[in-house]
């Protein structure tokens, strides 16, 4: 029997894996900065597979069929440009700005659950998706009227309106692999094969880090990894439209690191614009009395 308290399990683990991943940006746009999203993004995968790349052999010991890896194999590449091209709108973008824009791949991912999952939409999903893209106009609005562009933005925005399309396929993939493999078997995946795509530009342009940005690029990997963990748990336990719209918390978590790693301020109109993602996570979450007592 169900419980209003399993049902919020995987809301809360998505929650906690978005403010983690949100933390990780802001290490990860510093260390960007430092050394290139190239380099920085390349660096944090290959610490991240080898810590957690021993946890999964020691309680699988075996690969995976080759079913999974192929979903496994998807994955990685997508992940592989979508973290370079989001690491360098960073680089070109304020941490709550780029984040925000990417919003609109939750909204795609919705329909694209229902083309490739074979999921329902249901009204209220797409009512809290468009509350939630509504309350990221609202924010970007409010930020572009009161700063002047750099130059570097238009290539900021392009770089992350790419990131956001791939990151939409990435959600639904993101279903697909929790439902056949493990939290730190998909973790393992994602850091190894995205490690190994970019590995082929490494002559080319891999710069080594010194001092401090090792370790930004450690606790990335930490952060990037616990974030999967708590990912890939919470997405084998609920359908994908349910908690895609979670992911607009992640403006809220951008908010304040970005204030805290930055100092980038936070106006009334990303207040208001944060009121209605709230509200559109809400109504994707919660349930009727029917459907709880199930």
């Amino acid at each position: 029997m169900s419980t209003s308290a399993e049902h919020l399990r995987p809301v809360l683990a998505t929650l906690a894996g978005i403010a983690l991943f949100s933390a990780m940006d802001a290490v990860m746009k510093s260390a960007s900065i430092a050394i290139g999203a190239y380099s920085a993004y390349l660096l944090r995968c290959l610490i991240g597979f080898a810590v957690i790349a021993p946890f999964w052999w020691w309680n699988n010991r075996r690969l995976p069929e080759r079913t999974v890896l192929r979903i496994h194999l998807i994955r990685g590449v997508v992940v592989a440009f979508m973290g370079w091209t989001f690491f360098a709108a960073l680089v070109r973008l304020p941490l709550a700005e780029a984040i925000a824009i990417s919003f609109v791949a939750p909204l795609i991912a919705l329909f694209l659950a229902a083309w490739l999952l074979g999921e329902k939409i249901q009204p209220k999903a797409i009512v809290a998706a468009l509350l939630g893209l509504a309350g990221v106009v609202i924010i970007v609005g409010g930020r572009i009227g009161r700063e002047r562009m750099t130059d570097e933005a238009f290539t900021g925005l392009l770089l992350v309106g790419i990131s956001a399309l791939l990151y939409a396929w990435n959600l639904v993939l993101q279903r697909q692999q929790a439902l056949v493999a493990s939290p730190s078997e998909v973790s393992t995946f994602q850091n190894g094969i995205v490690s190994l795509v970019l590995l082929v530009g490494a002559p080319f342009l891999l710069i080594l880090p010194q001092g401090g940005v090792w370790l930004e690029i450690g606790a990335g990997a930490l952060l990037a990894v616990g974030a999967a963990l708590f990912l890939a748990w919470a997405y084998a336990r609920a359908e994908a439209q349910r908690l895609v719209p979670v992911e607009y918390t992640g403006f809220l978590w951008a908010s304040l690191f970005g204030w805290l790693y930055f100092r980038e301020t936070v106006g009334p109109t990303t207040v208001a614009g944060a009121m209605l993602i709230i509200v559109g996570c809400w109504i994707a979450t919660r349930r009727r009395p029917e459907q709880s007592a199930l």
